[in-house]
C-alpha cells in the first residue's frame, strides 16, 4: 500500500509545501546562477532513466558555466565550476528542483539516484531492480556514502531498498539526508566523480556499444 498511492501523496504534498516555502530561496539561486554562469542559464536537463526503465529529464541548478577553449571543446569542470556553483553543490541547493520532477511524477523524495539513461544497456538482472520503484532526490546510497559510493555497492544499496521500502525507512533516509547536509559529506564537484565509483566498468562498456553503433 505505501509503495503506491501513499507513498506518491506523501510525495506530491510535500514537495508541493517546499516549493512554496522555500521560493524565496530558490528565486534568489536561480538569479544568482543566471550571473554567476555568465549568462548561460540557471538550470540544465540531463536524460536520466527512472521508474520502469522509463527515461525523463531530471532538473537540476547548473553550477558550472559553458566555456570553450579554442578548439571549441567545453573546458574541464574544474575551471568551469563557479565559486557560486561551489556553495550551490556544498549545500546541496542544486538538488531543489527535482522537487519539480516529484510533483511531475517522474521521481520521489526518496529513493535510487536517478543515473545516466544509457547504464540500461549495462544492468545485469539485479541491477536493473533498481527501476522497481520511482528514482529519488536522496536515498539509501546516498545517505552510506553519497556520491563515493562504488557502483557495485551502490547497486546492492539500491535494491536493498527495493526489497524493503516502508515508510519508517524512508523517514530514516530523511533524517540521515539532513545530518549529511549539515555535515556536508561526500559532495563531488565533477564528473571525475564518474571515473572513481566506476568499478563495473560501465563507461568502458557504454564506450564499446557506442564504437559498435549499439
Amino acid at each position: 500500500m505505501y509503495r503506491c498511492f501513499f507513498k506518491r501523496a506523501i510525495d506530491f504534498s510535500a514537495a508541493l509545501v517546499a516549493l512554496l516555502v522555500f521560493s524565496p530561496l530558490l528565486l534568489t539561486v536561480t538569479i544568482w546562477l543566471h550571473f554567476a554562469n555568465k549568462g548561460g542559464g540557471a538550470f540544465f536537463l540531463h536524460s536520466r532513466a527512472g521508474w520502469h526503465n522509463k527515461v525523463f529529464n531530471v532538473i537540476k541548478f547548473k553550477t558550472m558555466t559553458d566555456e570553450r577553449d579554442e578548439e571549441g571543446n567545453l573546458l574541464p569542470d574544474g575551471q568551469r565550476l563557479t565559486r557560486v556553483g561551489r556553495f550551490v553543490r556544498s549545500t546541496s541547493l542544486d538538488e531543489f528542483p527535482q522537487l519539480l520532477n516529484v510533483l511531475k511524477g517522474d521521481m520521489s523524495l526518496i529513493g535510487p539516484r536517478p543515473l545516466y539513461a544509457d547504464f540500461l544497456k549495462c544492468y545485469d538482472s539485479c541491477q536493473i531492480r533498481r527501476h522497481e520503484v520511482r528514482p529519488g532526490i536522496t536515498g539509501w546510497a546516498q545517505v552510506n556514502g553519497r556520491n563515493f559510493v562504488k557502483y557495485s555497492k551502490k547497486f546492492e544499496y539500491d535494491v536493498w531498498y527495493v526489497d524493503n521500502l516502508s515508510f519508517s525507512l524512508d523517514l530514516k533516509i530523511l533524517w540521515m539526508t539532513f545530518l549529511n547536509v549539515i555535515k556536508r559529506e561526500g559532495v563531488g564537484e565533477g564528473e571525475v566523480q564518474d571515473e572513481m565509483v566506476d568499478d563495473l566498468g560501465f563507461g568502458e562498456k557504454l564506450r564499446l556499444l557506442r564504437r559498435n553503433g549499439r
